[in-house]
């Protein structure tokens, strides 16, 4: 059965078509001429079959066997067009394509490209509609502004809160001037104190190289001592004092202040949509009016309760910013008073216990100076 099947495999005639591939043979013609070749084929044609039998690499394409003439074989070099060649992805009557081909491989291949352009369009849409909302926003607060100031638009008021808020900005006003002058005070008498500690050193060594003078030199040297250690210890409190008050002042009150804006920012938004809210009411009602209509329903209703939520931080923050800022004061106040009558009254004894009463402590000496290591 063996040697039937091969021998029918080597005289076998194998058409080709204009692709290259093999054509079926009629099952009929090709058991006839196998049962022929059978009987005629001996052993030792069988073995020369075996040895001599087509090479992959020098095909040639018989027509009538191997007990054929030379006239039927047809060199693979005289044909032109496909040749025949090992297809191993041809098994039977379906085709297997390796992994990553095949009707699928540019869908999969060009699928990262497909995300990233998606992710990149969606990115920029993004942006396009933040910036569209931005101007929006900014033509319809503008156009809010530029009414309220020619006296054709409408601006919502709470008396009560704005002249609350104009006595925050003067009194502002007020402790930066304040502040100014401390700082102001501070700075002379840091020079004074400087050249009271200078005066009373130069009073010691002329005590020492002036002995008819001694006596008188000595008394000023320590009276100009005594008042460099009194006018360091008012530096502190003074240093203290203008500390608490710059931290009044640009921190408390300057955080209310931006609570404030942000208020008076919500206002205008809330009459700019509350204005176009009312334009399109007294329009004509279409089916494209009303849907605008309810947009602006919902932005109206969206910058209304920002603007409530910032009123009511306002006040609260005004409410707690006046209590600070009574307790400071009070404290302050009494500090610096204090401090001032018991220095130019030369009681050191009531410096020194102002001093701690207020929990105030004392820099030493060349403590402001930077040390040897970030000279370098």
């Amino acid at each position: 059965m063996t040697d039937s099947i091969m021998s029918k495999a080597a005289t076998m005639e194998i058409p080709i078509n204009s692709n290259g591939d093999t054509g079926s043979l009629p099952e009929d013609d090709s058991l006839e001429q196998a049962a022929k070749i059978q009987w005629s084929l001996d052993e030792k044609d069988l073995q020369q079959v075996m040895v001599s039998g087509p090479n992959l690499n020098e095909t040639s394409i018989v027509s009538g066997g191997y007990g054929g003439t030379a006239e039927g074989i047809i060199p693979t070099s005289s044909i032109k067009g496909p040749g025949i060649r090992y297809n191993p992805t041809m098994l039977g009557t379906r085709r297997v394509l390796p992994l990553g081909q095949g009707p699928n491989m540019h869908q999969s291949l060009s699928s990262p490209a497909v995300t990233a352009d998606e992710v990149n369009r969606g990115v920029a849409v993004e942006k396009f509609d933040i910036v569209k909302k931005w101007g929006i926003n900014t033509y319809k607060c503008t156009k809010q502004m530029i009414s309220e100031r020619f006296g054709r638009g409408s601006r919502t008021v709470d008396l009560e809160l704005e002249a609350q808020i104009d006595v925050l900005r003067d009194t502002k006003r007020k402790y930066e001037n304040i502040l100014r002058l401390a700082r102001a005070l501070t700075n002379h008498f840091y020079s004074m104190v400087q050249t009271q500690r200078a005066l009373g050193d130069t009073f010691s060594d002329l005590s020492q190289k002036s002995p008819e003078l001694q006596d008188e030199f000595g008394y000023n040297a320590e009276t100009q001592k005594l008042l460099c250690k009194n006018g360091e210890t008012l530096l502190g409190a003074i240093n203290f004092f203008v500390s608490s008050i710059n931290t009044l002042v640009n921190k408390t009150m300057e955080d209310t202040l931006m609570t404030v804006k942000m208020y008076e920012n919500a206002r205008l938004e809330f009459d700019a949509y509350r204005a176009d809210l009312e334009e399109l009411n007294m329009g004509p009602r279409d089916a494209v009016t009303l849907t605008r209509i309810d947009t602006a329903q919902q932005q109206f209703q969206i910058h209304k309760d920002k603007y409530e939520r910032l009123r009511s931080d306002v006040t609260i923050k005004l409410k707690f910013l006046e209590e600070n800022k009574v307790k400071v004061m009070h404290k302050q106040l009494l500090l610096f008073h204090n401090a001032i009558s018991a220095y130019f009254a030369g009681n050191q004894q009531q410096l020194e216990q102002t001093l701690k009463q207020f929990n105030v402590k004392l820099k030493p000496p060349g403590a402001d100076k930077p040390s040897w290591l970030e000279e370098q």
